[in-house]
């Protein structure tokens, strides 16, 4: 085996090593915007179920501080019946999308999950979206909500 070869393998070699941490760290990269999505979604949906108890202070009490500085909580106890009650008992909830972010308009760099749900209602069916950050402390918490 000559030089030329020997270090034609290695590079060959080296490229090959390259290639696959590159595909691991993809891989690892997917795993982890997966595991946040699936980690924001459960907190959305357990969020959701304070305002199907109509836990209406519960459910602000639980949100993001971004949230809270926002919407003051008599503007919330005010606001979230008018757009809850109407609909009636929720009957069933399908998640249908869910989509991390490390951006949001209007809001700092973080992260960011937005879940979107099929809401079937006593009274009327719905797109429910959710959004969640991850805040300093490690949870999840809802930064947004609407019922369209």
């Amino acid at each position: 085996m000559t030089m030329q070869t020997f270090s034609r393998r290695n590079v060959l070699l080296a490229a090959g090593v390259a290639i696959a941490a590159s595909a691991a760290r993809t891989a690892l990269a997917q795993a982890t915007t997966s595991d946040k999505e699936a980690e924001g979604r459960l907190a959305a949906q357990g969020w959701l179920v304070l305002l199907d108890r109509k836990d209406w202070g519960r459910a602000w009490e639980t949100t993001a501080s971004a949230f809270r500085a926002k919407v003051p909580l008599g503007t919330w106890m005010d606001a979230i019946p008018k757009v809850r009650e109407p609909l009636g008992a929720m009957v069933d909830r399908t998640p249908v999308e869910t989509v991390f972010k490390t951006s949001l308009q209007g809001q700092p760099a973080g992260e960011y999950v937005t879940a979107m749900f099929q809401t079937k209602f006593a009274n009327r069916e719905v797109a429910e979206i959710v959004t969640t950050v991850h805040e300093p402390d490690g949870k999840w918490r809802v930064t947004g909500y609407s019922a369209q």
